[in-house]
């Protein structure tokens, strides 16, 4: 199992979209890229912490490839919006990739150039591609809680 970690706006979302991923072993919301340590998400919220609403996203690279997450991640959001992601705003919003390895790195920077170039946005992308640092994992009604929401209300 290998691990990705994507901020593309709100987590519910993202971590929804992931789910639905074949090869995609496991998923949880939390925050990396701050520096307040052991967030809540209260904590976050206020915009002090610095960090991201993140989704970690466990997958088996036999049965899908970091590049197919990275179509995931540029497809649910928009990578020009800085710090938002449609009413969503401040920083804990941002679009950012972190990689775990020198490899996702590389493969980040080279499908956010070839994206650029590819001319479906009129805008610079912003987001960010940084190495992955400490996960916080959020409170417990974060986790699937799309998923949980629709099982209420559905």
């Amino acid at each position: 199992m290998e691990k990705a970690t994507f901020g593309a706006g709100c987590f519910w979302k993202v971590e929804a979209a992931f789910r639905k991923v074949q090869g995609v072993i496991k998923t949880s919301v939390g925050y990396m890229g701050g520096h307040f340590p052991d967030p809540s998400y209260l904590d976050v919220l206020s915009r002090i912490t610095g960090h991201a609403e993140v989704t970690q996203v466990e997958y088996n690279p036999e049965q899908v490839s970091y590049d197919e997450l990275l179509a995931v991640f540029w497809n649910i959001h928009d990578p020009t919006s800085l710090n938002r992601q449609g009413a969503d705003r401040g920083e804990q919003y941002r679009s950012v990739i972190f990689y775990h390895s020198p490899m996702q790195e590389q493969i980040a920077r080279k499908s956010k150039q070839l994206l650029q170039l590819s001319g479906k946005y009129d805008q610079d992308l912003v987001t960010e591609i940084k190495p992955a640092s400490e996960y916080y994992l959020a409170e417990a009604y974060h986790q699937q809680y799309l998923e949980k929401k629709l099982m209420v209300d559905g």
